[in-house]
């Protein structure tokens, strides 16, 4: 087996996890798990499982795959569903099963990554990939920003509970990127370029190389004595409030 490490990310077969796929490849072997039937890229270093990542089974399945290419050192829960609804439009049960959606895609990777570090006897870190709706909602999102809180929180109760086993979690709060998903609103809201410029104080959203760049550095040895942190990669819109002056 390499003497190199390996790392889980789910979600990644696009956007955001693909650009922490490509990132995490230079380090070590990385395994993309996604419920794409296949990779519409390639990568030397990066290998694919098709398959929910909520699904304990699948996930302990992506371990084994990782562990086979080095041993595993991290895990990145990119995964999310992005669907939403509301109080006052869908029933209760509705609006639990969008967000225990969600928040399993995270438990069930924290779950799958720390057994598996434990019974390796290992250290390892995971990161959760949250956003600045968990702090800040936007009007209409609920159960995605509901689902977000309750990830920050799993995240202190990981890094709290197992870093006497020497594995580490973290949380990075995500501004705007710009994904393909964002573009093709772009193309189609030629405004948003401004509205985008007036919430986040750099003047500009954020790109998937900047997010891969600091998932990799949470990753890291470097990065050793930082654990049940939440980070916002959001060019300063969680720090920004409202002028009431400039309306």
């Amino acid at each position: 087996m390499s003497t190199r490490p390996s790392f889980v990310v789910t979600g990644a077969a696009q956007g955001v996890g693909r650009a922490i796929a490509e990132r995490l490849a230079r380090s070590g072997r990385v395994v993309v798990l996604d419920v794409a039937a296949q990779l519409d890229w390639q990568h030397a270093d990066v290998g694919f499982v098709s398959g929910d990542a909520g699904d304990p089974a699948v996930a302990r399945h992506a371990a084994e795959v990782a562990e086979q290419g080095g041993p595993l050192a991290g895990w990145v829960n990119n995964a999310a569903v992005f669907r939403d609804t509301a109080l006052d439009r869908s029933t209760a049960g509705e609006v639990l099963e969008l967000i225990t959606a969600n928040l399993a895609l995270a438990v069930t990777g924290c779950h799958t990554a720390v057994n598996h570090f434990i019974a390796s006897r290992r250290a390892g870190a995971i990161v959760n990939v949250s956003s600045h709706q968990a702090q800040r909602p936007v009007r209409g999102a609920l159960p995605y920003a509901t689902a977000k809180a309750a990830v920050e929180g799993l995240t202190r109760a990981v890094a709290v509970d197992h870093g006497p086993d020497g594995i580490r979690a973290n949380a990075i709060a995500l501004g705007s990127i710009s994904t393909a998903r964002f573009e093709e609103y772009r193309a189609a809201h030629p405004e948003v370029d401004g509205h985008m410029a007036a919430l986040h104080p750099l003047g500009r959203v954020g790109t998937p190389a900047e997010v891969a760049d600091t998932v990799a550095f949470l990753l890291s040895e470097q990065a050793g004595f930082i654990n049940g942190v939440i980070l916002p990669i959001d060019g300063g819109r969680a720090a920004s409030g409202p002028d009431p002056e400039a309306i």
